[in-house]
């Protein structure tokens, strides 16, 4: 077939890159050459409308043990010669086409790009956003992506320890499933993705081949339409047990050191591995794409290259050592095909049945070699004329607290997501310890380190709509707020940017704003960014979704017995709030979904004055001064009061300490503030630290019993509140 720039564009290729393309190769591409290109070139893989921004963001530092994005995940020291290894990203598109196997290839994906390096997965973390939870669609796609998570994690045998769910109108279309993995290893035992050695042979593990997934990371770079679910063969299939051995196999043969290097076949699969692991070792390699194992037949060669069947690694084996490799898939009986070697010319060159279908430099094809960089034009979003416009004083402030209480604690961002969690297993390996002890952040045993991880996954994306740069912030600044509540030490974040189109100026101002707004948090809280994943073209017919970037964190207890839980203690323990009160109603839960207001800013945030919060409060938890600490975010201060009470149905007594407005003081979602609880005998030490350290503190009340009181208003039981907040889902859903 003549390949032509209409070819190009039918493959998601701009006429320019067709031109670009040409002049690398000094030839016009055959087709298999140009699908590979396709695939690599896409955005998903090359990062083309993002790299120039994410370079942006501190990449290395603190706890570092490889740099940003040069392995398949993020790895930092733990201490006593231990590595943490995580990562967090996005299967958004197959979810919203397939939402069962598309959020479970996503949760499989991560987990291998985890155990690829040579760590062991000990946890598992999502962020979930869908549309309005009373339409059937969306209801549909929840009940799938949860039983698809929960079905690929269970089986694999890693908890599900936390995550996150939103609902929002801007999700209908297009939900986002963002997955993250953590994983443990000793330090220097990493196994790289680099290929090396010429003549060192290269075998293909794991699954055999289908057709299914056939240009994923392409559709994962596009616009869904109504037309998207012709393209379902885009979206693979999982098999978790098949990922199970596949685990225990790869751990193993990394033990015989037979493995050079090794790399897990994902988007783009055997175009991607080959491709990244032989730049980075400045090599190429000879493929046999005949001895790929395949379970459809007569696959054509870019069928092969492009297939994300799953459950399959690329391995890079020292000559002479191959005896060792196969006797140990076969232990595991998952097929060990040796498909090419290693050779010293750059070059990728792929064969079938002996005959020449592809010859590409592997330079080329990549992020940071020759994949196409851009700089994309942007521009403040229009909209930003009604949020200036908003004016807080055009709110009637509310009369009577606990109906607007009522309200709140049952809408679906903020009531229990117990529908979701009681699906997955949280409890396998045992690792877990937030299950009936619950914290801010997700805690996990790591055990035979000494040490606990905190982790959480964390983005309010209405604050990010409203104010990408603030936003940005805030998503940092929070999940590092709830590693602290749970006594950890932030030290990394890996990320997953999720936004519609690039090529919308006024998208690429919201990715922009974002990026930038995160570098300086992450900066100050002194936690580089690992590595992650950008996710675009995220739109519905109306528009972009709103702007996600979804911050996984990770910090470090270096004493478990430092860790600290959110939930009440003790009847007449002292309550006391950390950090300033505002009179601020901006992009809060109430204004939005009670009032009806679409367009406000982002709720007061100072990144000074967050961090000298953070900073206060791991010293009261290091000093055993707070018996529970739980940050204020969606539903203000009231919500966290019901929080802290539900674990032990303990209530609690209560009155404003300012003359704010009522829904500003007790809703409002101003960021950088700690509820925390202590004895009566801690309160006054707690008070002089604050004070000592120029922090606002007031004293709001007293645990009780089980009775809530606030501003002298009897409330009821916590026992009721708590119905109201752990069925809200389910009845919405019924």
């Amino acid at each position: 077939m003549e390949i032509t720039a209409q070819t190009a564009e039918q493959l998601r290729l701009t006429a320019e890159e067709f031109e670009l393309i040409k002049q690398k190769l000094g030839r016009t591409p055959n087709f298999t050459e140009l699908c590979a290109f396709s695939g690599m070139w896409s955005e998903h893989c090359s990062y083309k409308n993002s790299i120039k921004w994410l370079k942006t963001l501190p990449r290395n530092g603190g706890r570092m043990l490889v740099a940003a994005g040069e392995e398949n995940a993020g790895l930092m020291d733990m201490g006593n010669g231990f590595g943490v290894v995580f990562k967090i990203e996005s299967h958004n598109h197959p979810s919203a086409i397939e939402p069962f196997q598309g959020a479970a290839t996503g949760v499989g994906g991560i987990q291998r790009d985890i155990f690829t390096m040579g760590a062991r997965p000990i946890a598992s973390l999502n962020s979930l956003r869908f549309g309005n939870l009373k339409d059937k669609k969306t209801q549909r796609l929840l009940s799938g992506v949860v039983h698809g998570i929960g079905h690929y994690g269970n089986c694999f045998g890693v908890p599900t320890v936390g995550g996150e769910v939103y609902f929002e109108d801007c999700y209908h279309t297009n939900p986002l499933v963002n997955a993250m993995s953590v994983g443990i290893m000793q330090a220097n035992k990493m196994v790289s993705a680099t290929a090396a050695g010429t003549g060192n042979p290269v075998f293909f593990v794991g699954s055999a081949t289908g057709k299914d997934g056939i240009g994923g990371a392409s559709f994962a770079s596009a616009n869904i339409t109504s037309d998207s679910v012709e393209e379902l063969p885009a979206v693979q299939v999982g098999d978790p047990f098949q990922e199970k051995k596949l685990l225990e196999a790869c751990l193993e043969v990394i033990e015989t050191g037979a493995v050079i290097g090794m790399q897990d076949m994902g988007a783009a699969g055997i175009i991607c591995s080959t491709a990244e692991m032989s730049a980075k070792g400045g090599v190429g390699m000879r493929i046999d794409l005949d001895k790929v194992p395949t379970r459809q037949k007569n696959m054509k060669a870019w069928e092969l290259l492009l297939s994300e069947s799953q459950e399959r690694m690329l391995v890079v084996v020292e000559r002479g050592k191959e005896a060792a490799v196969l006797k140990v898939f076969e232990k595991w009986d998952l097929s060990c095909s040796e498909i090419g070697q290693v050779t010293d010319d750059g070059l990728l060159k792929f064969y079938m049945h002996g005959t020449l279908e592809a010859e590409i430099p592997a330079h080329e094809l990549v992020l940071g070699g020759g994949a196409p960089q851009y700089t994309r034009e942007y521009k403040e979003p229009a909209y930003f004329a009604k949020i200036k416009a908003f004016d807080a004083n055009s709110v009637q402030d509310i009369t009577e607290l606990k109906p607007v209480a009522e309200q709140l604690v049952q809408i679906p961002n903020i009531a229990s997501k117990r529908w979701v969690y009681t699906q997955y297993d949280s409890m396998v390996g045992a690792a877990n310890t937030s299950t009936n002890a619950p914290s801010d952040a997700s805690v996990v045993l790591a055990k035979g380190t000494g040490k606990a991880l905190a982790i959480t996954v964390d983005c309010n994306s209405k604050y990010v709509f409203a104010d990408p740069y603030t936003g940005g912030m805030i998503a940092v600044a929070e999940a590092a707020r709830n590693i602290v509540c749970s006594g950890g030490e932030p030290i990394g974040v890996t990320n997953c940017l999720n936004f519609g189109n690039p090529y919308d100026p006024e998208v690429y101002y919201q990715f922009v704003k974002a990026v930038t707004g995160m570098g300086d948090a992450c900066r100050t809280f002194n936690t580089p960014v690992t590595g992650g994943n950008v996710s675009f073209y995220n739109q519905n017919p109306e528009g972009p979704v709103y702007p996600t970037p979804t911050i996984g964190m990770v910090g470090i207890l270096d004493d478990f017995n430092n860790r600290m839980t959110l939930d009440f203690k003790a009847e007449g323990d002292v309550i006391l709030l950390i950090g300033k009160q505002q009179n601020d109603i901006g992009s809060s839960e109430y204004l939005h979904k009670l009032k009806q207001v679409e367009y406000s800013p982002a709720p007061y945030f100072n990144l000074d004055e967050e961090l000298a919060v953070q900073q206060l409060v791991a010293k009261l938890i290091k000093d055993k001064q707070v018996q529970s600490a739980h940050d204020i975010s969606e539903g203000g201060l009231a919500i966290t009061l019901l929080e802290s009470g539900f674990n032990r149905n303990l209530g609690f007594c209560v009155s404003a300490q300012s003359n704010l407005r009522k829904d500003a003081y007790w809703f409002g979602e101003a960021q950088g503030r700690v509820v925390v609880s202590c004895t009566a005998a801690q309160a006054d030490r707690v008070m002089q630290l604050a004070q000592g350290a120029g922090i606002e503190i007031c004293r709001l009340g007293t645990v009780t019993a089980g009775n809530i009181e606030v501003n002298g208003e009897n409330w009821g039981s916590i026992l009721g509140w708590k119905e109201k907040y752990d069925t809200a889902i389910e009845k919405l859903l019924n």
